[in-house]
C-alpha cells in the first residue's frame, strides 16, 4: 500500500497541476494503471503540498479537520478520485487527438463553478484566483480543477501528449514540440537502453 512518503517520490513531469494530478496513477501507456499513490485523504493532502497546491499550514489545518470529520474527508477523497477520472478521460482523449465526451466536460464545468465559489480574487502583480481562505475538505481539489480549465481554455491543445513509455500525460513545452517521454531520466532512458540492446542483438546475429 502506498504511503504519504511515496507521494513525494513521484516525478512532477506534467507541466500543469491538473496533469500531475492525473499522473498520480502509474502504469503502461495503454490499459489499466498498475498503481495509485492516492490511497486516502492523507495522501491527497500530502500530494497537494508536494505539487504546490497547498501550503504546509493549510495541510495541517486540513489534517485536523479530517480527524474531526472522517466521513467528510472520505467524501472529499472520493470526489477527488472521480474528478481525476474525468480529467484522465479529457486529457487522454486530447493526447489521442479525439474529442472528450460532452458529459465529462459538463462535470468539469460544474467542478470549476464549485471551485470558484470557494475562491477569492487576489491582487499581486496581476489578479489571480486563490483559495487561501477556504477551509473545506475539498480544498486540495480546487486549484487542480482550475488549472485543468485554464489549460483547456488558454493552452495549445496540440501540445498535450501521452508518454511513449508509460501512462503519464504531459504538456509539451519544447520549442519544436518534439517531446516524446514524460522524462528522459525515466522512460526516455529506458527506451535508449532498449534500442541499444536490440541493436547489439541484431549485430550479433549477423
Amino acid at each position: 500500500m502506498e504511503t504519504v512518503e511515496d507521494v513525494t517520490r513521484m516525478r512532477l513531469v506534467g507541466g500543469n497541476l491538473a496533469l500531475d494530478f492525473v499522473n498520480t496513477r502509474v502504469g503502461p501507456p495503454v490499459g489499466a494503471p498498475d498503481d495509485d499513490v492516492l490511497t486516502g485523504y492523507p495522501e491527497l493532502v500530502a500530494w497537494g503540498v508536494y505539487a504546490g497546491a497547498l501550503t504546509e499550514a493549510e495541510a495541517a489545518a486540513l489534517r485536523r479537520l479530517s480527524r474531526d470529520d472522517p466521513g467528510g474527508a472520505d467524501a472529499a477523497f472520493a470526489r477527488s478520485l472521480r474528478t481525476r477520472d474525468d480529467l484522465d478521460e479529457v486529457f487522454r482523449a486530447l493526447a489521442a487527438r479525439r474529442r472528450p465526451s460532452a458529459s465529462v466536460l459538463a462535470r468539469l464545468r460544474d467542478d470549476e463553478v464549485d471551485a470558484l465559489g470557494h475562491a477569492r480574487l487576489d491582487q499581486g502583480s496581476t489578479f489571480a484566483w486563490t483559495w487561501r481562505d477556504d477551509h473545506t475538505l475539498a480544498r486540495p481539489l480546487w486549484p487542480v480543477v482550475h488549472a485543468a480549465v485554464q489549460l483547456l481554455t488558454t493552452g495549445a491543445l496540440d501540445r498535450i501528449k501521452g508518454c511513449g513509455g508509460c501512462r503519464f500525460i504531459f504538456n509539451d513545452e519544447s520549442k519544436n514540440r518534439s517531446r516524446r517521454w514524460c522524462s528522459m531520466d525515466d522512460c526516455g532512458t529506458a527506451e535508449k537502453i532498449r534500442r541499444y540492446v536490440t541493436a547489439r542483438r541484431t549485430r550479433a546475429r549477423r
